[in-house]
């Protein structure tokens, strides 16, 4: 048992900050969280080259196509920063906190969150992920909450970064506004927790097999899928013969987090069976205690209304304060404006 387990440890990166968690307050609650439409589709390259090809995927009536920018698609390396995103949210709704779109990071916290390093060269890298994944867009048809999806979005809508001036240009925090179509699936807690090991993962497709499993198989006993679909859903570039291989190499190191792996050479199919190590999954306390939808127009008005305030901060402010005081608006849309500008009126710009 001792030889099989550090046979998986080898093939792990090792645990560059195995204390972390002691001394980062920002990310010590946080759970990993991803939206489970992006552990569905293979919206990231799973190249560490630059890959500037526009991608289409069909599948059981869904679509949707890639675009990336000429500085190539958003890579699964790059998805780290909005899984740090996403888990400062879900953190701070499980604390009853306000959230908003933007995300404040501090550089060397999501380095640490990541499992990377903390050289010049590491925080080059986060800038350069930001580049992609503000530059890779997005046209589909995917369900998000209850809703039909059918335009072009980002996965981050804006990003800023603030350098120490000098010699060392280092890189002192970033600012992330993550796109409305993120904000909304995590605002109906389309989320779903990822293993610590998930980080410590050396190949790209090892990361997004996992997120297969995560999402299909979750905390089920077991679930299983043929290898040409799931070369279909993982987004690989490779052909059939060598991503074969790759799969029976996961199962015969058996290291994917949470997931014992088998290939079935037989019927060309792989098994995930959960190795029980996930923690019953904790319900977030609802961000939007009165639950009805807003018109989307109303959102330039209230902007309006209530200057340089972050207008989804000033929904949830709102929201709160109809569930505090039992209202249920018989037109919200007037009902929030009035309280955007009441809100603007006691505090002035933020």
């Amino acid at each position: 048992m001792e030889t099989e387990d550090a046979s998986r440890q080898l093939q792990l990166i090792p645990d560059r900050h195995p204390q972390h968690d002691l001394f980062i307050c920002d990310v010590s609650d946080a759970v990993l969280k991803d939206v489970m439409q992006h552990m569905e589709h293979p919206f990231y390259s799973l190249s560490k080259k630059p890959d500037t090809s526009v991608r289409r995927y069909e599948h059981n009536g869904h679509w949707f196509e890639v675009t990336p920018s000429v500085k190539g698609l958003a890579t699964i390396y790059d998805k780290d920063i909005l899984i740090y995103c996403i888990s400062q949210i879900m953190a701070k709704l499980r604390r009853g906190e306000p959230v908003s779109q933007r995300v404040r990071i501090n550089s060397r916290d999501l380095l640490i969150f990541s499992n990377r390093g903390t050289s010049g060269r590491d925080y080059m890298a986060l800038v350069e992920a930001l580049d992609r994944l503000e530059g890779t867009r997005i046209r589909t048809n995917i369900v998000t909450g209850d809703e039909e999806q059918i335009d072009g979005f980002g996965l981050i809508d804006a990003s800023s970064i603030r350098r120490k001036h000098g010699l060392d240009g280092r890189l002192l925090w970033c600012e992330v506004k993550l796109s409305d179509w993120v904000f909304s699936a995590i605002r109906a807690q389309e989320v779903l927790t990822l293993h610590r090991d998930y980080f410590r993962l050396r190949k790209p497709l090892e990361r997004r097999v996992y997120e297969i499993a995560r999402k299909h198989c979750g905390q089920q006993d077991s679930w299983k899928i043929g290898l040409l679909l799931l070369l279909k859903k993982s987004g690989s570039q490779s052909p059939e013969k060598r991503f074969r291989q790759m799969i029976r190499h996961l199962a015969e190191h058996d290291h994917l987090p949470d997931y014992h792996v088998e290939f079935d050479n037989e019927y060309d199919t792989v098994v995930f069976r959960n190795r029980g190590s996930m923690k019953p999954a904790n319900s977030a306390p609802s961000l939007t205690p009165w639950s009805g939808p807003l018109n989307s127009d109303i959102y330039a008005e209230a902007r309006a209304a209530a200057p340089s305030w972050d207008i989804y901060t000033l929904e949830q402010e709102w929201r709160l304060w109809l569930a505090d005081n039992e209202i249920t608006p018989n037109h919200p849309e007037k009902h929030f404006l009035k309280f955007c500008a009441s809100w603007y009126e006691k505090r002035g710009r933020p």
